[in-house]
């Protein structure tokens, strides 16, 4: 068959045709299958699933999760989507796994999962945060809460509760990372119409258990949603600091009507605090005001008594020695762990991945924020200085067309990369991939 192609010149002709050659369009993700291998992350893997073959012609357990897993790191949002790359004819050897499962067998994998088995697969998050070193200042540990959005709304554990877009039907996760490390310590999915607070003194308490005994969290933060006196006493009972951002009661607006003496001011330009002791004894309440002609980006809420300004308030048991300012500028860094959601939920499809089992949709969560973790790993064994995310990894790395074949009884791998460049990119990251890990780092993933 023939096709006629507009080129600069003239139309040309192209012919059609097809070949049995085993090409993949992801050869690329032959980097993290060796990396995973590195890592024996298939047997923790095996260990932690619920499932035993049903007979002797089902998939390994654990190739399905394995596969599901790259079906992420391609792209796929969906079940029938992962299911779709069954159709890529080497991608199963480049992962490592017997085949790419369909999708009526996907859904019979998550289905089996229970509360006590999503359990067992969350400790994948402390195994792989299991190999960030000690820091001698400690780790912290950023608590969130969102929507996640299901509008067709038959899913287990989908409820109305409120969203940015109002009241919607939805799931709502609680997530736990680790500011330094940019990494994911714990995952709780939760029905639509919970309360941010619900659970979360238990959450806290159970995600600091898992913590690796040489990952010593130190202080722990979150936004208004946790500023609950329940949660404040279990940071407390596990003797760690926390900042809470709190809600502008009108106990607290009435600090921001205080005359300007009252106010603070500070070395950052437009911005004055004040700060009180509360009741119970260790508790500090700073209430922090920015002028909005002088810092335009300033957070918080705007009270119409005191217009051209906006307002937050943050409680602490911070000791006295810490500065009023100093708690405003440890606090702002909890914002980054809402990068780290976005990106879980559009580039490792948490925002689209459901099954009817709400167990089953944690399960698949708990295994894309396994996908985000190992990620974050790979980058650290290539010496990478900044995290990059995983549209990047996928065009610089996981997306390199590749030909599949047996040479001289050997499996080959040819990746397609022209240039003498290239070539020595990937010969230099392959080349770290394989050696002891203080050797210097490749050329950054984000050029």
């Amino acid at each position: 068959m023939r096709l006629n192609v507009d080129t600069k010149d003239a139309t040309s002709s192209m012919r059609i045709s097809f070949t049995d050659q085993r090409l993949t369009a992801h050869g690329g993700l032959i980097v993290w299958s060796h990396f995973l291998q590195q890592k024996r992350f298939r047997q923790e893997l095996r260990q932690l699933l619920p499932h035993a073959p049903t007979s002797p012609n089902a998939y390994d357990p654990t190739d399905v999760a394995l596969g599901y897993v790259g079906g992420i790191l391609c792209g796929a949002d969906k079940l029938s989507r992962v299911a779709w790359l069954q159709s890529d004819p080497a991608l199963p050897e480049v992962l490592g796994i017997e085949a790419v499962a369909s999708q009526s067998t996907l859904s019979r994998f998550f289905g089996v999962f229970t509360q006590k088995s999503c359990g067992v697969l969350s400790r994948l998050h402390a195994q792989a945060i299991d190999a960030l070193p000690t820091r001698k200042e400690g780790y912290t540990l950023d608590l969130d809460s969102w929507a996640l959005l299901h509008e067709d709304g038959h899913q287990q554990g989908v409820a109305v509760g409120y969203t940015r877009h109002g009241l919607k039907p939805c799931h709502r996760p609680l997530i736990a990372g680790l500011a330094e490390a940019k990494m994911i310590a714990n995952y709780w999915l939760r029905s639509g119409n919970t309360a941010c607070v619900n659970g979360a003194a238990e959450f806290i308490r159970q995600t600091v258990a898992s913590l690796p005994k040489h990952i010593r969290c130190v202080l722990v933060r979150g936004d208004a949603g946790f500023g609950d006196a329940s949660v404040q006493e279990a940071v407390e009972s596990l003797a760690l600091n926390f900042i809470f951002a709190a809600r502008l009661t009108r106990r607290v607006q009435a600090l921001c009507r205080h005359d300007e003496a009252s106010w603070q001011a500070t070395e950052v330009a437009g911005l004055a605090v004040q700060e009180i002791k509360l009741e119970q004894p260790g508790r500090r309440l700073m209430v922090v005001r920015q002028k909005i002609a002088e810092r335009p980006q300033a957070g918080g809420k705007t009270l119409f008594e005191m217009e051209g300004y906006r307002f937050q308030a943050l409680v602490t048991n911070l000791p006295e020695s810490v500065e009023a300012l100093d708690v405003w500028r440890r606090y702002n860094g909890r914002a980054d762990l809402e990068n780290r959601i976005k990106e879980l939920g559009e580039q490792f499809a948490i925002k689209r991945l459901c099954v009817e089992n709400f167990w089953g949709t944690e399960a698949m969560h708990h295994l894309a924020i396994a996908a985000y973790n190992l990620c974050v790993l790979l980058q650290r064994r290539l010496g990478q200085l900044e995290k990059c995310e995983l549209n990047t990894l996928r065009w610089r790395l996981f997306s390199r067309a590749a030909v599949w074949s047996r040479t001289g009884g050997k499996s080959t791998l040819r990746l397609a990369v022209r240039g003498k460049e290239p070539r020595q990119w990937w010969r230099d990251l392959l080349a770290k991939l394989t050696a002891l890990p203080n050797c210097h780092a490749v050329a950054s993933l984000q050029a």
